[in-house]
């Protein structure tokens, strides 16, 4: 299994991890199919309330797709097979709020999980980047749902920087990507402690206070995704070709802001 899942049922909190600690919680096709069903089975578990999802390990809350995971492309330039897009709570209809606990890095498809949190809270030390650009890849779920957290020049800056530059918690405390810092390893608990309130509250208001603003930006977002695959068809180096710049390491220490 790749995926924990925790629930206390007299608080109404369940907590959900990414356990691949050896590979930064990179998301293989496994733990793909395991998100869908855990959102998919706290739709139907009234006991819980609230949600906070985070990564085991202390070194990476996610680092998005596992580079060694095959994904067979379609040859037409209209379809686009990523499986990401069915890792969120909100892509499997899920409307219990759910709250994000970052320790570590956060980067690249990660962004497909945080994108759908209600907010994030982070330990002081952690990072956020998007690697796409550096290996001749298109950044386009990922920038659409950060447009949407974040100002327009903030996540230009992220997406296009690459693997040079990474966000400090700080910074993305001051921008408005994380509403709450922590010291380093207590995320997970602030996190908790949120979802412990918001899962006290009736839950039938809750969810429908989710519902409201989450279609307070579900337009814009189902227009950026609309654009995504061909984007990506066109913009997208060849595979063996992004394999080469993933392989070189000889890129400078990124610089932290």
């Amino acid at each position: 299994m790749t995926v924990r899942l925790a629930a206390d049922k007299d608080t109404g909190v369940a907590v959900v991890t990414l356990d691949r600690p050896t590979k930064l919680n990179a998301i293989d096709l496994a733990t793909v199919g395991e998100l869908t069903d855990v959102w998919r089975e706290l739709r139907f578990d009234d006991t819980v309330r609230a949600v906070v999802l985070t990564g085991a390990g202390g070194r990476a809350f996610s680092t998005g797709l596992d580079r060694d995971s095959v994904v067979p492309q379609p040859d037409s330039p209209y379809m686009q097979d990523d499986p990401l897009l069915a890792v969120g709570p909100k892509a499997n209809d899920l409307w219990k709020p759910v709250v994000a606990a970052v320790e570590g890095m956060a980067c690249g498809g990660a962004f497909y999980l945080l994108g759908e949190c209600e907010f994030i809270v982070a330990g002081v030390d952690a990072e956020f980047f998007d690697p796409h650009t550096t290996y001749g890849m298109v950044s386009a779920y990922e920038s659409v749902l950060l447009a949407q957290r974040m100002p327009y020049g903030e996540v230009a800056r992220m997406m296009l920087m690459g693997t040079a530059e990474r966000v400090s918690a700080r910074r993305a405390h001051e921008i408005g990507l994380v509403s709450e810092l922590t010291e380093p390893g207590g995320a997970l608990a602030a996190a908790t402690a949120c979802a412990t309130v918001v899962a006290g509250c009736p839950p039938t208001g809750v969810q429908g206070t989710v519902r409201a603003l989450w279609a307070a930006k579900e337009a814009a977002r189902a227009a950026g995704y609309a654009q995504a695959p061909h984007l990506i068809s066109l913009g997208n180096l060849p595979t063996e070709r992004q394999t080469e710049l993933f392989a070189d390491r000889s890129a400078a220490k990124p610089r932290i802001r």
